[in-house]
């Protein structure tokens, strides 16, 4: 295939792109940067993903616009979660998640960006009942989802003045279920209300709190992008973590990862120990290993 396919200047090194199209946009630089064209059908179908879930759409092409027919969100991840695509820039390019439930229903998990299109797109594979924020990143347009839903949104209360109008305010930090087979963990320290969102011992929906690092191979928390305390998140962390049995980790930034529950207990073990050993530091987005 012809050389078509960049990356424009607008990048801002969020990784979404690197996730979804892997050995086709990589970080170079301080920035992705398409390192090989695609070579057939399945190439260009992750090229197409990484463009249309790109929050300032530079992925492009040189010989014309994206075709919207090739846009495949929501993405299935597996037969109960599906990617929502569409990151937005108010939420610094966060993924956000629909997680299928008994009956036909859905929760969405964080916000993609807004559009009509979009929500009645999603809306389209069934009644969505609550959508579930993390932590304030990642508040932007979740009253909107919910007013056209007709869900319920939910946030903790040390994130809410980011969603003054939500509609179910988690406190504390006991965990809650907020739906059967649905659990929210407060897990205070990325911001002052981070929550967990597990569902069914299965998906762990991490918000900013960890992620999958690719080039530690491991779990990992945003060592260099934690706006309330590193601290309150290793004791959060050392709290929560013999609560949770999951296979899946679903973060907002970061990549995803499935594993065995044992394997996914071991490395949680081993994030645990890791953030306990680690101190405040300064904010920098430039040293942050994806």
């Amino acid at each position: 295939m012809p050389d078509t396919w960049y990356v424009d200047d607008r990048c801002t090194n969020c990784d979404v792109a690197r996730q979804l199209a892997p050995g086709l946009v990589e970080e170079v630089g301080g920035r992705s940067e398409v390192v090989r064209q695609p070579r057939d059908a399945t190439d260009l179908a992750l090229l197409n993903a990484a463009a249309f879930a790109c929050h300032t759409r530079s992925i492009r092409r040189t010989d014309g616009p994206l075709d919207s027919a090739a846009d495949p969100f929501p993405l299935a991840l597996d037969e109960n979660v599906l990617l929502c695509g569409h990151n937005s820039h108010h939420t610094a390019a966060a993924n956000s998640y629909l997680l299928r439930r008994p009956g036909g229903t859905l929760m969405m998990v964080d916000t993609p960006r807004w559009s009509d299109e979009l929500a009645s797109r999603y809306q389209s594979l069934g009644p969505v009942t609550d959508v579930l924020l993390t932590h304030r990143d990642h508040a932007a347009h979740g009253r909107r989802y919910a007013d056209r839903f007709g869900a319920r949104l939910w946030i903790h209360e040390g994130d809410l003045a980011a969603a003054p109008d939500a509609d179910r305010v988690l406190r504390g930090t006991e965990s809650v279920e907020v739906a059967a087979g649905v659990v929210a963990h407060p897990l205070p320290g990325h911001t002052e209300g981070s929550v967990l969102y597990v569902a069914d011992e299965r998906y762990c929906f991490s918000g900013d709190s960890f992620s999958w690092s690719r080039s530690r191979n491991a779990l990992a928390v945003a060592e260099h992008v934690t706006w309330y305390s590193i601290e309150e998140l290793a004791a959060s962390l050392a709290r929560t973590a013999p609560l949770l049995r999951f296979a899946w980790v679903l973060p907002g930034h970061g990549d995803r990862r499935h594993l065995a529950p044992e394997r996914m207990a071991e490395q949680l073990t081993a994030l645990v120990a890791h953030t306990g050993r680690l101190r405040p530091q300064p904010i920098d987005f430039t040293a942050t290993e994806w």
